[in-house]
């Protein structure tokens, strides 16, 4: 199957031509005759890398009326990276289809230049929900001519908060308009999206839904919290020619990493939300040119990287949103490369690994940590690899030649061999001199942390029989919820319960109770316990207690107060789910 046996128009065929598009990928093959032909709302499921941005983009392109001087078409997506990244794309694609016209709006840039552009005229814009909107209240972007709107990563939209948004911006576009939804996981909230504002879309399913890419090689292994950093280094140590990025859940401990590796002597840098837009788009461009060997990433500032030839992804720790493992290992074996996903799973955490082998549909292999004799056979390997290939300049080094044999001739072949691999070589001989064993027996593991968490079930089940018409939940007036009306939105977008099975709301500066119908609290609690707000875990539990006030956190939560302050702290820094939407546009 060719582009041009798919419909597609020549200028645009020639435009792909000379973007090296040879073949369509098959979520570009199942989708592009049907958006060129059919008028009708579409679903669009497939991993990150297999060519989303083509498949809508294209026909997209190809149905936009250049003598209409209106804004025909919307794609809303999550990020800065990916708004820019979808626009660069779309100009490239229409390089040789005279008069359309693409305008990216995104927040961290001038309002008043995306305002100048938009005025000039444009046939497709593409933004961030919270720019997009700015711009709707301004009275400068008026949707009423749109025909198609798409919604890219609608999976991570919805996980960083922007479902008001997304919202209010569809309605503020015309009923006949087709709906495109693509996505790398169908999550019930997207689901509900579709149902909502959908009618009888078609679907396309590439590979398995919620699967990762065949081409990944999913691995884990276990160590202690403590020795995260120290087996992050010899994986990196292991795979002298490596190209990564690594996930940390918080921005904290992304900068941590980053300063490390740094300091140690490794080409890496941090990105993540304390970046100002100039400093991001600094990070990935040196990434992109390969001057950095190792990104490392939050989850929110590394969605829509879409970076050729990243050999690996490590995970410190698994996600707390399951659903982003899939988009942070489908990183790498982009475009039908293949890539290796490697988890470094401390044993508080090791529950996780079944659920996300639940979500992906595939085994997660357990590994070990690199012994330090296995990294230095691995740096030996690569060194001389590297020597045997070298093409000598010749012309180069002639006025130095004489020289060179006159300050060697003491030494025997051999001798000269030796001591020009060790200028190298020698260091990693010293770090891993005495290298002992990070890696935690997985028997071990399983029931420390097994224990651990039945014991706390037990507990929850309890309290639920006690009083099953009551919960707790550790969000608060101090988490940016200044409302009840808010942190009921809240709970029902991340539990999927509808608002009239909750009653009473107290809610307090660091936390909240609900009365809730019956069977209502336990569907909370196993949906919401575990994600996360930035920086710090949900928690969710039946309650006994009455509240006593509103200022502190009740006594016998099980949660140190001092911890508890911490973690507010940083929360209330990043400004809380009532900016989220706003602060990342």
């Amino acid at each position: 199957m060719t582009f041009k046996e798919l419909g597609l128009d020549k200028n645009i065929i020639k435009s792909i031509t000379e973007l090296g598009f040879e073949t369509p990928s098959p979520i570009q093959e199942k989708s592009i005759p049907v958006l060129l032909e059919a008028d009708r709302d579409y679903v669009g499921l497939a991993q990150t890398g297999t060519g989303k941005t083509a498949a809508f983009g294209l026909p997209m392109i190809q149905g936009i009326d250049t003598d209409y001087r209106a804004i025909q078409a919307l794609i809303l997506c999550p990020t800065r990276e990916l708004c820019l990244q979808i626009t660069n794309e779309l100009t490239s694609y229409s390089k040789y289809v005279e008069g359309v016209k693409v305008v990216a709006v995104y927040g961290g840039a001038s309002i008043t230049d995306q305002i100048r552009q938009i005025k000039k005229g444009v046939n497709i814009i593409v933004g961030t929900p919270g720019r997009t909107i700015d711009l709707m209240d301004r009275k400068v972007l008026n949707f009423d001519t749109v025909s198609t709107v798409v919604l890219d990563e609608a999976d991570e939209m919805l996980n960083m908060g922007f479902k008001e948004d997304i919202n209010q911006i569809l309605e503020g576009t015309p009923p006949f308009k087709r709906t495109w939804l693509f996505s790398a996981t169908m999550p019930k909230e997207v689901e509900r999206i579709a149902s909502n504002y959908m009618e009888d879309p078609f679907k396309v399913v590439v590979g398995t839904k919620n699967s990762s890419a065949a081409n990944i090689d999913h691995k884990y292994c276990l160590v202690n919290g403590r020795d995260q950093y120290y087996a992050l280094r010899r994986f990196i140590d292991y795979s002298p020619g490596m190209f990564g990025i690594v996930f940390c859940r918080t921005r904290r401990e992304a900068k941590e990493f980053a300063d490390k590796l740094m300091t140690d002597g490794y080409n890496a840098d941090a990105l993540h939300g304390d970046l100002s837009q100039a400093q991001r788009d600094a990070v990935m461009n040196k990434f992109r040119n390969r001057a950095l060997q190792v990104l490392i990433a939050t989850d929110v500032a590394a969605r829509g990287i879409d970076v050729d030839d990243v050999t690996h992804v490590f995970h410190i720790d698994m996600p707390d949103e399951i659903e982003s493992y899939t988009h942070r290992s489908g990183r790498t074996a982009r475009a039908g490369k293949s890539g290796e996903s490697i988890a470094l799973v401390s044993p508080s955490k090791a529950s996780r690994v079944r659920l996300v082998e639940k979500q992906i549909g595939k085994q997660l292999e357990l590994i070990k940590v690199p012994s330090g004799n296995e990294i230095c056979g691995q740096q030996l390997i690569r060194l001389i690899q590297n020597v045997h290939d070298i093409e000598v300049n010749e012309k180069g080094i002639a006025p130095y030649v004489a020289h060179i044999h006159e300050s060697l001739a003491e030494f025997s072949k051999e001798e000269v061999i030796e001591r020009f691999v060790s200028v190298e070589f020698n260091r990693f001989l010293k770090a891993y001199e005495k290298a002992g064993d990070l890696n935690i027996d997985p028997k071990k593991s399983r029931t420390r942390g097994g224990d651990r968490e039945d014991s706390r079930g037990e507990r929850g089940s309890s309290r639920g029989v006690a009083n099953g018409n009551r919960i707790f939940i550790n969000v608060g007036k101090m988490d940016g919820f200044e409302n009840k009306g808010q942190i009921l939105g809240f709970i029902c977008n991340q539990s999927g319960i509808d608002g009239n099975s909750v009653g009473k709301i107290d809610l307090f500066d660091s936390f909240s109770f609900l009365g809730v119908e019956d069977g209502i609290g336990e569907k909370i609690i196993s949906k919401m316990n575990g994600k996360n707000i930035e920086s710090r875990d949900i928690r969710v539990e039946f309650s006994k207690d009455k509240p006593k006030g509103g200022g502190r956190r009740s006594e016998g939560r099980g949660e140190p107060r001092r911890e508890g302050r911490r973690d507010r702290k940083e929360f209330s820094n990043s400004g809380g789910p009532r900016n989220r939407s706003r602060n990342r546009r």
